[in-house]
C-alpha cells in the first residue's frame, strides 16, 4: 500500500456481517413498520415523507405495484397508513434505495437501538483497527444505508461506541457506489486526493469505481460473504490486521 490518509470502509460484508442488515435490521424495520407509522401519523415530517412516497409512486414504472395516494380533504392520515405500508414493503422486497425508505428505517432503527432491542455488530478486528488507524490517518464510512443509520450501527456497535474514531460518514446522498465521481467527492471531502484514499469493499463493482477514481482497494473477503470468482485486480485481506 501506498501512504493512506484516509481508509474509507464499507459496512454490509465489510465491517459487519451480511447478516446484519438482511437478517436484523431490514427484519426489524419491517416488523415495526406499520406501528411506527400510526404512532407518528400526525407529525409534519411524516406528512413530508408521505408526499415523496406519493411521487416515488407515481414515477414507477411498475404498474402491478400498490398504489399510494395522498388522503383526499376531509381524510384522516392514518387512512392511507395501509397503502404506504404495501408500498414501502414492496419495496423492501426489491432492495429500493428510496430516500422515504431509508429515512423510515433509520427513525425505526434508532428507536430499536435506543431500547436495546438492537445492536451493531461488527467483526473483532473492526475496533482494533480504528483506533491503529486513528493514530496517523482518519476512519471514514461510506454506506448504502444513510449517515444517521451508520452512526447507530457504530454508536451502538457490538465494541461500544466507536463514534469517536471516525472522521466522516458518506450515503447515497454523496454520490451511487458504483460511480468514479462519489469517491472524488468523497476524497475532496475529507481534504485528500483520490490516491491517498483505501476503499475497503466486498463488492467489486464498487472497488472498481473507486480504482477509477484513483483510489486505492482491498476486497473484504469476511465469513458470510458471497465467493467472489474474479477479484479484477484487487487485492483481498480477511481480516483488517493484514492493514497497516
Amino acid at each position: 500500500m501506498s501512504d493512506v490518509r484516509v481508509y474509507l470502509l464499507d459496512v454490509e460484508g465489510t465491517t459487519s456481517p451480511i447478516s446484519l442488515v438482511s437478517e436484523q435490521l431490514y427484519p426489524f424495520a419491517r416488523k415495526h413498520l406499520p406501528a411506527f407509522l400510526r404512532a407518528h401519523v400526525e407529525e409534519e415530517e411524516l406528512h413530508a415523507a408521505f408526499d415523496h412516497l406519493c411521487e416515488e409512486n407515481r414515477g414507477e414504472r411498475d404498474r402491478t405495484l400498490p398504489l399510494f395516494v395522498l388522503p383526499d380533504e376531509g381524510e384522516s392520515w392514518e387512512s392511507v397508513i395501509p397503502s404506504a405500508v404495501a408500498y414501502l414493503e414492496w419495496q423492501m422486497d426489491r432492495d429500493r434505495k428510496s430516500p422515504v425508505l431509508k429515512y423510515l428505517q433509520g427513525r425505526i432503527w434508532e428507536a430499536g437501538y435506543l431500547s436495546g432491542d438492537l445492536e451493531g455488530t461488527i467483526f473483532a478486528d473492526v475496533a482494533e483497527a480504528f483506533a491503529r488507524w486513528s493514530e496517523g490517518a482518519r476512519v471514514a464510512i461510506y454506506s448504502s444505508g444513510s449517515v444517521a443509520a451508520q452512526q447507530l450501527v457504530f454508536g451502538q456497535s457490538t465494541a461500544g461506541d466507536l463514534r469517536p474514531l471516525i472522521a466522516g460518514y458518506f450515503d447515497l446522498s454523496t454520490g451511487i457506489k458504483t460511480e468514479a465521481a462519489s469517491y472524488r467527492a468523497i476524497a475532496k471531502a475529507m481534504g485528500v486526493e483520490p490516491g491517498d484514499v483505501l476503499f475497503v469493499s466486498d463488492a467489486v463493482r464498487e472497488l472498481n469505481a473507486a480504482r477509477e477514481a484513483g483510489c486505492q482497494t482491498r476486497l473484504a473477503v469476511r465469513p458470510g460473504n458471497p465467493v467472489v470468482e474474479d477479484a479484477q485486480g484487487h487485492a483481498a485481506i480477511r481480516s483488517f490486521s493484514e492493514m497497516a
